[in-house]
């Protein structure tokens, strides 16, 4: 069914029966969709006539599915509604100036003999379900259909939380390895992204390991092997969120400690340098006054005296403070171990 861009019906097609492959106009469609033949029709959640077209002409579906079709706000879930199912999936955002990890909700009642799906942003794997059966390849019934989205779905979603991964490795060598100071905002940056992503998909791998134990007519033996393998490849993604997670934390710590370390190395120095200073200050001060009775003032070797006992003075204060270990002396200062 070619649509204009404007219209609520985005695609539509014939999965079995004689008329397999075919794309059927808006009549053709709701007939399509009452009778025992699988169709599918995916709409525009946004489009003001959905919601008026679901409700006039999907009333043989469950109330309760035609509701939550249209419901603006929803997570991952499923719940099994007679013969069909209804199923709320979360999918990769891959719309242009979209962020990923705000994912795009994707509404689904499915039964042996209809699948309507409902979304509100472009879904990339709607449109290569399109694709793919446009050409005749896609799938022949309700449990394929779901089992072949749900394939696609996860290994979008797998590969955006590899291009995490190796995020996390990089910004780890780069601070590990010097000072990382200026990757403070890419770390806080990557923690969002993994808590954002998290959210959604901590209740999606609840859902496909749900839909993989269901007693339902839409799921044959075939395609309930391949949602437990997609239902465990997310929880390995969920899992792996959760350590990058736990990895962003320890990164910001680094960062954090390698910013504390630093202004203890400038106090530090200010320290040493004030125990320096301040006696030669206080004593530069006491005979710098401009008042009579000060020694050496006739005396034209006075100066001279004066820097050598200043002199001396750095030098028992750098003895003192190397004492305490507050300082360490060149190696070639060091007194030898002669035994």
């Amino acid at each position: 069914m070619t649509t204009p861009a404007d219209s609520h019906i985005r695609y539509a097609h014939v999965l079995d029966g004689p008329n397999r492959g075919h794309i059927p106009d808006e009549a053709e469609l709701r007939e399509v969709l009452k009778a025992d033949t699988l169709g599918w029709v995916h709409l525009d959640g946004n489009h003001a006539d959905t919601e008026r077209w679901i409700a006039d002409h999907l009333t043989y579906l469950d109330p309760q599915a035609v509701e939550a079709l249209v419901d603006k706000a929803t997570r991952p879930r499923v719940m099994q509604l007679g013969k069909g199912m209804m199923i709320f999936l979360r999918a990769i955002n891959s719309n242009e100036g979209a962020d990923p990890e705000d994912m795009v909700s994707l509404r689904m009642w499915i039964d042996p003999h209809r699948i309507v799906t409902v979304a509100l942003r472009r879904i990339r794997a709607i449109e290569r379900m399109d694709a793919a059966l446009s050409a005749g390849t896609g799938p022949a019934n309700a449990g394929q259909f779901l089992a072949r989205l749900i394939e696609d779905l996860t290994e979008r979603i797998g590969t955006f939380q590899a291009d995490l991964d190796t995020r996390a490795e990089d910004l780890e060598t780069h601070i590990i390895g010097e000072e990382g100071e200026h990757l403070r905002s890419e770390v806080v940056d990557l923690r969002l992204q993994v808590i954002a992503a998290r959210r959604f998909l901590g209740p999606q791998r609840d859902v496909l390991r749900a839909i993989s134990e269901a007693q339902s007519e839409v799921i044959d033996d075939e395609a309930r092997r391949e949602i437990q393998e997609e239902a465990q490849k997310m929880t390995r993604i969920v899992e792996d969120l959760d350590e990058l997670r736990d990895q962003a934390m320890v990164l910001r710590e680094e960062l954090s400690g390698q910013l504390s370390d630093r202004l203890n190395r400038n106090m530090f120095v200010m320290s040493v340098v004030s125990v320096i200073f301040l006696p030669l200050g206080f004593l530069t001060g006491l005979f710098g006054v401009n008042v009579g009775g000060m020694p050496g003032v006739e005396d034209r070797w006075a100066f001279t005296v004066l820097c050598l006992w200043l002199s001396a003075l750095v030098a028992v204060l750098v003895f003192f403070l190397w004492r305490l270990r507050w300082i360490s002396l060149p190696k070639r200062l060091r007194p030898r171990n002669r035994n």
